[in-house]
């Protein structure tokens, strides 16, 4: 889309009448580079999990968490994404998963916390010390 949207802007400064000078011309392209980093950060969200860490990718911020630091994950009915409990206490939006993506968003949840129970939890101590 972002391809579209500069390609489009581009072509509208090349084609302008006469009357349009060189600075507007200039500042339509600027315009497109405006729409095509906003359309970025949309596009920019995303949840990457590995055996080792959880990388929360938001649309400014990336944040790398290791499995035991998250204690929980939820998605409150009419919330647009999960939340994570973290053990220092604070919570993190994850919005590489989207509540309007309907059922894609559960099953992503789903996974998401299957991966928390199979990783997340600390071992138990050794009783026999």
């Amino acid at each position: 889309m972002a391809v579209l949207v500069m390609a489009t802007l581009i072509t509208l400064a090349v084609i302008l009448p006469e009357g349009w000078g060189t600075a507007d011309r200039v500042a339509m392209v600027l315009l497109g580079l405006v729409i095509t980093g906003g359309l970025r950060l949309l596009a920019r969200p995303r949840l990457d999990l590995t055996e080792e860490r959880v990388t929360v990718v938001n649309s400014i911020r990336t944040h790398v968490l290791a499995w035991p630091e998250i204690i929980d994950v939820r998605m409150p009915v009419g919330e647009p994404w999960p939340s994570v409990d973290l053990a220092d206490g604070s919570t993190l939006a994850v919005m590489g998963i989207q509540s309007s993506d309907g059922p894609l968003a559960q099953d992503n949840l789903d996974r998401f916390r299957q991966h928390l129970r199979e990783r997340g939890e600390a071992a138990e101590p050794d009783r026999d010390r």
